[in-house]
């Protein structure tokens, strides 16, 4: 996607978004002084995770599962490839008093009552095998809570590339790719391979894959931004969908 892209193109992403950018419109700002968990699943998230053996898929640094078992979970396991954030996270729940509670892991030990996944959808590589991994952690009666955003066709849908709304359709990959590589050397030439990847997912797209995936889906709902909830309708949803938020269950 994209229509401006070359040498007019990356000038154009230098002027506009400095180089490094001069701000960061995703910095997850928006939670400070915030519960993410509750801001993203609402509060019944604490009532769902009381006494229960909860699985954070894709827990990063672990904030969420270290409040997940603060908030009155019976045993918490946050799941990630990268040991190096796993590390971070062990600490984390060290300092907080709440180690003996929380387990850190590439794999899990044990079937769970519960899998949270917050701001994963739109990284994942292969979503629809997430999803399908998801369900394989689940013991009986289990169930799965998603919320992530924004998805793509939101203004800010290209995260760190969206540095003004819709500039991530705007500009084509290779001059967002191009301006990115200015400051930040990991070699990405696509946005893929961005950390934590950006694989373009879209309210649609995820409705399909949770439709495909076998799931009882007891909740879906796309949360529009709520200052132009009354755009998001229609052929429109698409553009002004701030969040995607869904329940599901083992069928």
């Amino acid at each position: 996607m994209g229509v401006i892209g070359g040498r007019l193109g990356y000038q154009l992403l230098r002027r506009l978004g400095g180089s490094p950018p001069r701000r960061d419109l995703c910095s997850g700002a928006a939670y400070r002084d915030r519960s993410k968990l509750e801001v993203l699943l609402g509060p019944g998230i604490w009532r769902e995770c009381a006494d229960k053996v909860v699985l954070d898929f894709g827990c990063g640094t672990g904030d969420d599962a270290v409040e997940i078992a603060q908030r009155g979970a019976r045993r918490v396991i946050g799941l990630d490839i990268r040991e190096s954030v796993l590390q971070v996270a062990r600490q984390k729940a060290r300092e907080a008093g709440v180690a003996g509670r929380c387990v850190f892991a590439t794999q899990a030990p044990e079937p769970v009552d519960v899998v949270v996944s917050l701001d994963g959808f739109e990284h994942y590589a292969d979503p629809g095998g997430a999803l399908a991994s998801m369900r394989r952690l689940l013991g009986p009666g289990g169930r799965v809570l998603v919320a992530f955003g924004p998805p793509w066709f939101h203004p800010l849908g290209g995260h760190a590339f969206s540095i003004f709304p819709w500039s991530h359709l705007i500009f084509t990959e290779r001059a967002l790719i191009r301006w990115r590589s200015d400051f930040n050397g990991d070699g990405a030439t696509r946005f893929s391979e961005v950390d934590g990847g950006l694989n373009g997912m879209t309210v649609r797209r995820f409705s399909r894959l949770v439709a495909e995936s076998g799931y009882a889906v007891e909740q879906f709902e796309a949360v529009p931004i709520r200052k132009l909830s009354f755009l998001a309708a229609g052929p429109t949803r698409e553009l002004f969908t701030a969040i995607i938020r869904c329940r599901l269950s083992a069928a």
